[in-house]
């Protein structure tokens, strides 16, 4: 493990949300100005969510036959492609482009686990995943606190907003060019690709515990703002809460290895991680005065869980291969899971008229989350299907 490929892989997270949690704060202002409904604009929250599911499976194979810096280096690619489209003035690029992006970012948040597992030593793999999460939370609060205001003042409104993060996406396209030359396609007599792990329990706890973290996360991301204009805060004011939610997260991430150092066993650290995102979903609900408090709560959990989510993904499997194999799993299964959420509750808010049901539903989903990071906290590789 040297600087430079830690520095890489930091570039790499720096585009995993970026291009996703600006449109939660400008999405009030998107369904203004091109008539979209509350449930489309849940819609294009949950289309990242959808690709993911449906790319993930793919990474895996790909990366066994193309090589994993051949790969990543073309989803950098097409990442800047999609941007590109998606903030063209135009409603179908809007969604087009959300459709590339998101794919492009799906190689990357499974192929970063596998690479992790590959270079890091396992005592560290905690460590570095925080340093990846934590860059991967400053560029989205960033991105969060940010984009309203930019709407507000470049020319072209929330479409210039939206590609604002292709700097990223550029720096970490020339960052692992030089990285192609160390990299290649596996040898025609080389190792076997391994199975993805689908009868396995353990791996099945992970990908859900994957899931409703990420469920909560894209929830909050899409619907925070909308909740609390709804309740009188302004645009920039809501963008600003959320990017506070999203820096108590990176607090929370960061400081999650410290606390839990030499520690293998995790299971009441994902419970209870979990019990803190329902304590922010109840407390939007039953005092929705206290919006500080809730995405503290918010913030502390999801971080952790976060963190969690992608170090099992490393922790779990018994080598790189089946990194990849479980990662595709967890984040297929898991943003299927996820992709419910914002699009659930713009049609839950459409059909009641209030925010009660949809957090109540919150509430009820992080609590499952609690039993799930329970059962991927307990210290035990997943068993490779049998051939």
């Amino acid at each position: 493990m040297t600087i430079g490929l830690l520095f890489a892989i930091c570039l790499v997270a720096a585009n995993l949300r970026t291009g996703l949690t600006g449109v939660g704060t400008l999405l009030p202002e998107i369904e203004h100005d091109s008539g979209l409904t509350s449930s489309w604009g849940g819609l294009l929250s949950t289309l990242p969510l959808l690709t993911f599911a449906a790319t993930s499976p793919l990474v895996a194979r790909a990366s066994h036959r193309f090589g994993t810096t051949r790969l990543l280096v073309s989803a950098l690619a097409v990442l800047t492609a999609g941007t590109v489209v998606r903030s063209l003035p135009s409603v179908i690029c809007l969604f087009a482009g959300t459709v590339i992006l998101s794919a492009a970012i799906a190689f990357g948040n499974v192929l970063l686990p596998a690479l992790i597992r590959r270079s890091v030593p396992a005592h560290r793999m905690q460590s570095v995943s925080a340093l990846y999460v934590t860059v991967m939370g400053i560029t989205a609060a960033v991105s969060s606190g940010i984009s309203a205001p930019l709407a507000h003042t470049v020319p072209g409104s929330w479409h210039t907003a939206l590609a604002w993060g292709i700097a990223f996406t550029v720096a970490a396209f020339i960052g692992w060019l030089p990285r192609l030359r160390s990299d290649g396609p596996p040898a025609s007599g080389g190792g076997t690709r391994s199975p993805v792990p689908w009868r396995s329990r353990l791996a099945w706890q992970v990908s859900l515990f994957m899931g409703l973290q990420s469920l909560g996360f894209y929830t909050a991301v899409a619907w925070l703002p909308s909740i609390l204009i709804h309740r009188g805060a302004t645009s920039n004011a809501a963008g600003w809460m959320l990017f506070y939610y999203q820096l108590i997260a990176l607090a929370a991430s960061s400081l999650l290895p410290l606390l839990t150092r030499g520690r293998h066993d995790q299971r009441w650290t994902a419970a209870g991680a979990s019990a803190l995102v329902a304590g922010g979903f109840a407390v939007l609900v039953s005092a929705p005065a206290l919006s500080v408090l809730a995405c503290t709560l918010l913030g502390l959990g999801g971080g952790a869980c976060l963190v969690l989510a992608l170090t099992f993904q490393s922790e779990r499997a018994a080598g790189p291969g089946e990194a990849a194999a479980l990662a595709g799993m967890a984040q297929s299964i898991g943003y299927l899971v996820a992709a419910a959420g914002p699009l659930l509750l713009g049609i839950l808010r459409d059909t009641t008229g209030s925010w009660t049901l949809p957090l109540m539903v919150l509430i009820a989903l992080s609590l499952a989350m609690a039993s799930a990071g329970y059962g991927a906290g307990r210290d035990r590789h997943v068993r490779p299907p049998a051939r």
